[in-house]
């Protein structure tokens, strides 16, 4: 459980932020960009589900704003070549197969694409394709975390892979199951 008594520390002002380690690093550090955007994607999932009214996908979102929780904690927390296992939440290969298996489950329920997909429709599907672009860009923020020798558990990389599919595939859904989707017309505008 965790207590949060007071919402400001003054601890930030210089620009500065602990880790979960309490480490202290710039609020620029690779590896706040990729918990910041974790973040971003949670909030745009709250958005998401403020103009949902389809309960199937709502009971996803408000599992998957959870889970977004722990991934931001497994990237605020450094892996230590020694760390026990299950000594640091992280998140793990069945949380990733969950969310293929959701992706498949609703994939197979709508309608084949022709075309690309615009991000747009009801309110709901575009706040889920902003979540989807905010989760790509976490994504890669976490990718350059890695390049830069910084550890990041395989799991939380392929959740930040696998979460924008199923965000695509959830905007769709939010698009009266794939219905009322707007579709990209190529020079349409020449």
């Amino acid at each position: 459980m965790v207590t949060l008594n007071r919402i400001y520390t003054r601890t930030g002002d210089a620009g500065a932020t602990r880790l979960a380690t309490g480490a202290t690093v710039s609020k620029s550090d690779l590896r706040v960009e990729a918990y910041g955007a974790v973040d971003e994607t949670n909030a745009c999932l709250g958005l998401a589900r403020a103009s949902l009214a389809d309960p199937e996908l709502d009971e996803i979102l408000a599992r998957l704003q959870n889970e977004l929780f722990d991934l931001g904690a497994d990237l605020a927390t450094p892996a230590r070549p020694d760390e026990p296992e299950g000594a640091v939440l992280r998140v793990s290969d069945a949380q990733v197969a969950r969310l293929e298996t959701e992706i498949d489950r609703l994939n197979d329920r709508l309608p084949a694409l022709q075309s690309f997909v615009l991000p747009g429709g009801t309110s709901a599907a575009a706040a889920l394709h902003l979540a989807r672009t905010v989760c790509r860009r976490a994504e890669r923020e976490a990718v350059r975390l890695v390049e830069t020798g910084e550890p990041v558990s395989a799991p939380a990389l392929r959740y930040l892979n696998r979460l924008s599919d199923l965000l695509f595939v959830a905007a769709r859904w939010a698009n009266g199951r794939g219905e009322a989707e707007v579709f990209w017309v190529s020079g349409a505008t020449r």
